[in-house]
C-alpha cells in the first residue's frame, strides 16, 4: 500500500496505540501461562467468536452503550487470540491481518483514495462489488456464509444479486412477486410436505426482497417481533399468576384482554 494514502488526522494517538499493544501483549501471555488459553484451537474457540457477535447486536439493540463498549472488546479479544493462535501455527499474524484488511479496504474504495468519482451509494455498492469480481471472486454470492440466519443470509443474497443488476425494476414489482408467492402457496392445501416447504420458503424469500426494497433489514424486523411478543406474552403470564393460574387455566378471550393491556401500555 503507498506511505500515507490516508491523512495524517486519522493516524492513532500514542494512547491508543499503547492500549492495543497493552491488549495484545496480555492476549499473548495467557495463551502461553494459562492452561485453558494454552490449549484452545480455532475450532474450540469458533462458536464463542458467534456468541460475542450476537451479544454485541443485542448492545447496540438495546442503545447499551457501556455494554456494547465491553462487547466491542470481547470481539476484538476473539479477533487477536485467533490470530495468535494461527501465529503459532505459522500460519499468519495481526500484523497481516491488519494489512490484508487495509489493503482491501483501499483497494475497494477508489472514491476515497483514488481518482475515481461517485454519484451516490447505489454506485458505491456497484463498484464493490464489480472490484471483488476482478479480485478474483467467481460468483457474486461468494461471501454470503451459509451459517448465517436464513431471514439474513436471503437478504444478502438478494443485496448481492442486485449490486450486479440482477433485480426487480421497482418496489411495486417486488410486492407483485410476493402477492404471485402467496396465491402458489395459498393452492398448496392437498400438495405434499415438501411441496408446501418449498412454495412457503418462496413466498418468505419474496417479502425479505419487498423488505429490502423499502429499506428494511427482515432480520432486524422479525428479531424485534418476537421480542415484542415475548414481552407482552410475559404480561399475560404475569396477570394471570396474580390470580395463581397459567394460561392453560384462561380461556382465549382474557389472554387477548391481557394481550391489549399490554400492547395498550407499551404504545402509551
Amino acid at each position: 500500500m503507498p506511505e500515507k494514502i490516508y491523512e495524517q488526522e486519522f493516524v492513532p494517538g500514542e494512547g491508543e496505540c499503547e492500549a492495543y499493544a497493552d491488549f495484545s501483549a496480555v492476549v499473548r501471555q495467557l495463551r502461553r501461562d494459562c492452561p485453558w488459553d494454552r490449549e484452545q484451537t480455532h475450532e474450540s474457540v469458533k462458536h464463542l467468536l458467534i456468541e460475542e457477535a450476537y451479544e454485541a447486536v443485542s448492545a447496540i439493540d438495546a442503545e447499551s452503550w457501556d455494554d456494547l463498549e465491553e462487547e466491542l472488546g470481547d470481539l476484538l479479544l476473539h479477533v487477536l487470540f485467533h490470530s495468535v493462535i494461527a501465529e503459532g501455527e505459522g500460519r499468519f499474524t495481526m500484523s497481516d491481518v491488519l494489512r490484508v484488511e487495509t489493503e482491501k479496504l483501499v483497494r475497494r474504495h477508489p472514491h476515497v483514495f483514488g481518482e475515481v468519482r461517485v454519484e451516490d451509494v447505489d454506485e458505491v455498492l456497484r463498484n464493490w462489488e464489480q472490484i471483488k469480481m476482478q479480485e478474483g471472486t467467481k460468483s457474486a454470492l461468494e461471501g454470503v456464509p451459509r451459517h448465517l440466519p436464513a431471514l439474513l443470509r436471503a437478504y444478502r443474497i438478494q443485496q448481492k444479486a442486485a449490486g450486479i443488476g440482477f433485480d426487480f425494476p421497482d418496489r411495486d414489482d417486488a410486492w407483485e412477486k410476493v402477492v404471485e408467492e402467496m396465491h402458489e402457496f395459498a393452492d398448496t392445501r392437498g400438495a405434499s410436505p415438501a411441496e408446501k416447504e418449498r412454495e412457503f420458503g418462496d413466498l418468505l424469500f419474496a417479502l425479505v426482497n419487498y423488505a429490502r426494497f423499502n429499506d428494511i433489514n427482515p432480520e432486524n424486523a422479525l428479531s424485534r417481533t418476537n421480542d415484542r411478543f415475548a414481552r407482552r406474552f410475559s404480561y399475560v403470564e404475569r396477570r394471570l399468576a396474580e390470580s395463581d393460574r397459567t394460561p392453560a387455566d384462561a380461556d382465549l378471550d382474557e389472554m387477548d384482554a391481557y394481550w391489549e393491556e399490554a400492547k395498550d401500555m407499551e404504545e402509551g
